[in-house]
């Protein structure tokens, strides 16, 4: 897995990886696109409604912008085999896609079309401001509610990702909704770092989970399910036919259709015991 300290020299040379030739000479080369597994019409056929007018987000999230983060994580998109790093993209996808959904169930293209209709949460019942946290101490007025792909709550989760991506997630929360580039780097920051008891997404998409003994007694499972329980487990997992769950499904479904791969098992968390 990838640790946070690699994550973070990772993004500080994400356009440009340093090396030296034989010949003793610097070279440069950008590190390895996805591109060549997501062309931009398969990125606009997954999210055919992302720019329609009736979504706050339109003309937020583009292509290029998703492109560019996920050079700044090597890793993702580029661990395994082909079919292996297709079915990590549909599924860091799919999740950022429930996320975000402006779809409903009679929806135009159905309910899974409609994926990156939101950039910010709407009417936040809180400032998810977790003050007992004295190493991300939340800043006077500011509100860390949902924001980005991956909707990032929480002070604890803005102050390190802030870190690592490169601004101030306690004082300028507000650029996870402004700056394209910026957002889809804290969801791909979310999904590539382990949060210790908790696994990360990226090591469960590509067979690097290894469960614990407290794992193996919760039924967390390798599978798309367990990355719903990393990412919503304490409000979705343990709850037999949870509505936010099968929309979790369905967008992945959809999506492992569109990339011509499988799902794999355990796509849900019905059973699973949250961490």
């Amino acid at each position: 897995m990838e640790s946070s300290s690699l994550i973070s020299f990772s993004l500080l040379f994400c356009f440009s990886i340093l090396f030296f030739g034989s010949n003793g000479v610097e070279a440069r080369r950008a590190p390895p696109s996805i591109s060549y597994l997501i062309s931009e019409n398969l990125f606009n056929s997954i999210f055919l409604h992302k720019d329609d007018n009736a979504c706050p987000a339109r003309n937020f999230y583009n292509y290029t912008s998703f492109i560019q983060a996920a050079k700044c994580f090597p890793s993702f998109g580029n661990t395994g085999d082909i079919a292996t790093r297709k079915r990590e993209i549909a599924a860091f996808l799919a999740q950022i896609s429930h996320e975000t959904t402006g779809g409903w169930a009679t929806a135009p293209d159905g309910p899974y079309a409609w994926g990156l209709c939101f950039k910010e949460e709407i009417n936040p019942q809180s400032n998810y401001c977790d003050s007992t946290n004295t190493q991300w101490p939340c800043y006077p007025g500011k509100s860390y509610h949902g924001r980005g792909p991956i909707q990032l709550s929480w002070n604890y989760n803005y102050g390190p990702a802030g870190k690592a991506v490169g601004f101030d997630g306690l004082r300028n929360p507000e650029i996870v909704a402004n700056h394209s580039l910026i957002a889809f780097k804290t969801g791909l920051w979310f999904w590539m770092t382990e949060q210790s008891p908790k696994p990360s997404c990226h090591d469960v998409m590509v067979g690097k989970y290894v469960p614990t003994e407290a794992d193996l007694a919760a039924n967390r499972t390798a599978g798309y399910g367990l990355v719903t329980n990393i990412i919503n487990g304490g409000l979705e997992c343990g709850i037999p036919n949870d509505a936010r769950v099968n929309d979790r499904i369905g967008f992945f479904q959809r999506y492992a259709q569109l990339f011509k791969v499988d799902t794999g098992p355990n796509l849900d968390c019905a059973n699973q015991k949250p961490f």
